[in-house]
């Protein structure tokens, strides 16, 4: 199984959402579909990153330091070359 963690903007609000997925885009359509609590007052979302991590305990550990991340370190990360959104 994969482990992927992401980062959604909504570019109408300027807001960005970091996650854990191992169906990355299955999950992007639940926020769009206002699945989400926290996402479904910022529609609409978009994949702005997406790293695949080796196993979960490792993906759970990077969001959450994604989750600390300021909006000049996301857009930084952006431009890294983890980002992977194949």
């Amino acid at each position: 199984m994969k482990h992927f963690v992401y980062i959604l903007y909504s570019e109408l609000h300027d807001k960005y959402y970091k996650g854990y997925s191992t169906a990355p885009y299955k999950r992007l359509e639940q926020h769009n579909t206002g699945e989400s609590r926290y996402t479904r007052t910022f529609l609409p979302w978009i994949i702005v990153y997406l790293e695949l991590l080796p196993d979960k305990t490792s993906a759970l550990k990077r969001e959450k330091s994604l989750k600390k991340y300021a909006k000049n370190q996301i857009k930084a990360l952006m431009l890294s070359p983890k980002k992977n959104l194949n």
